[in-house]
């Protein structure tokens, strides 16, 4: 499978050169240029597949010719080693459970196999490579364990000062060696804004070798797609329509669904779950985006005002937002209505979701009432409810199973380089460090 730029169709990449890249030189996202599909009776036989064996045959499709297959299966098989359970609500809902990786959140996922692949890649090269990395919470603590003591790679996590958990800010600033968290005085957008400024700067491109480990890496959202098909395969009654309904922020886990239905995965349609950074579905209302910063929300990895992952989106969808909309759902929900749901959820299923599940939850109830059908809705919960404990009533809180590993955590000192909202002074920080 080869690769092009969202900005400029005629510049086709390997799937190394899209991994190492990152972002395009034109600034655009890499895209495949045509998706290859999985086998039908592969897919029809999928429950007699392991969610590895699955993983890999998803992975062959995107990797082509560029790790040979035994290669690529010690990659999967050594970052997917993990479950992703489906909890079974009730006929109709269920939670896909995707915090069961080291840092109890999705993006263990994605962070793991991007920095087996990089490793794979890199292993040969005589020079060291930084990966840029904003975070608005769980991001950053994925990958820098992912990536954490590899050779010849530097790790910079960019996290938005005070608008993450105290966990999660836990995560990302408590490992040495070649990972370093740096707190600016903004937003995510900040951040990310930053991200891509780097790998436009013609100083920073000279003296470094940059990539990136957001949602714009192209081997971020593929490992994403995997856990679509284990829901599937977890469904027991597949004679009804598939729904996913995915808290989403900077779009990265639902442009990975997307992958997923383009290689042949039977999705009826996404749910893009948002909080009160409700651009998405303002674009889908009037067909006209735009973006705005961010505001500080109880579902804060979704706290984004201008989606990387929409170029994507609209390139699947040639920049039709009409079949947009045949595709995806959206629907914003407030912190009010997250915290209620949290409390009916638990009460309902005696089962705790996190904020963003809960939003995710929600958008199944706003889909049911234009769309009253028997479908098999299955929700991402993309977190460990756990990193989340402000937000919880005490007997919600007293019933969380906190994991060791978390606990742990919280007894490490915080380490962090603070920078004002400038880009310059960012600049300037990562050319004196290398």
């Amino acid at each position: 499978m080869k690769f092009k730029s969202t900005n400029n169709k005629s510049e086709i990449v390997s799937f190394r050169s899209a991994v190492l890249q990152g972002i395009a030189d034109d600034g655009g996202l890499f895209l495949p240029i045509e998706f290859n599909k999985l086998d039908e009776d592969f897919i029809k036989n999928i429950t007699s597949y392991s969610f590895q064996e699955t993983s890999l045959e998803i992975a062959k499709l995107f990797s082509g010719d560029d790790i040979p297959e035994t290669d690529l299966k010690n990659i999967v098989y050594d970052a997917i080693n993990f479950p992703a359970p489906l909890a079974k609500l009730n006929d109709e809902l269920s939670v896909l459970e995707l915090f069961h990786g080291p840092t109890f959140a999705f993006k263990d996922f994605g962070a793991r196999f991007l920095a087996k692949t990089s490793e794979y890649f890199l292993k040969n090269e005589n020079k060291k490579t930084t990966i840029l990395v904003a975070t608005s919470g769980d991001t950053g603590s994925a990958v820098a364990n992912g990536f954490y003591g590899l050779d010849n790679i530097d790790v910079v996590l960019l996290y938005p000062s005070g608008k993450v958990s105290n966990i999660q800010e836990k995560q990302l600033t408590t490992l040495d060696k070649n990972i370093t968290a740096v707190e600016v005085e903004g937003t995510f957008d900040d951040c990310q804004r930053f991200v891509k400024q780097a790998f436009a700067d013609e100083a920073l491109k000279k003296k470094m070798t940059l990539s990136s480990a957001n949602s714009i890496n192209i081997a971020r959202l593929i490992p994403q797609s995997f856990y679509y098909f284990n829901a599937y395969a977890q469904i027991q009654d597949k004679s009804k329509p598939v729904i996913f309904s995915v808290p989403s922020g900077n779009f990265g886990n639902l442009t990975a669904g997307l992958f997923a239905k383009n290689i042949g995965l039977p999705v009826e349609k996404f749910i893009a779950a948002v909080n009160a950074n409700d651009v998405f579905p303002k674009y889908l209302d009037s067909g006209e985006f735009t973006a705005k910063p961010s505001v500080k929300t109880l579902s804060n990895a979704m706290d984004v005002g201008n989606p990387s992952n929409l170029a994507r989106i609209n390139s699947l969808f040639m920049n039709n937002v009409n079949s947009i909309r045949d595709v995806i759902f959206s629907k914003s929900f407030s912190d009010k209505q997250t915290l209620e749901e949290i409390e009916s959820v638990y009460k309902k299923y005696n089962y705790i979701i996190d904020p963003h599940g809960a939003v995710g939850t929600l958008a199944v109830k706003e889909y049911q009432k234009v769309n009253n059908d028997k479908s098999n809705y299955v929700v991402l919960e993309t977190a460990h409810p756990a990193k989340f404990l402000d937000v919880f009533s005490d007997e919600i809180k007293s019933a969380i199973v906190f994991p060791e590993k978390l606990k742990e955590c919280l007894q490490k000192e915080k380490r962090s380089v603070k920078i004002p909202n400038d880009f310059n002074v960012f600049k300037n920080y990562l050319l004196e460090k290398n």
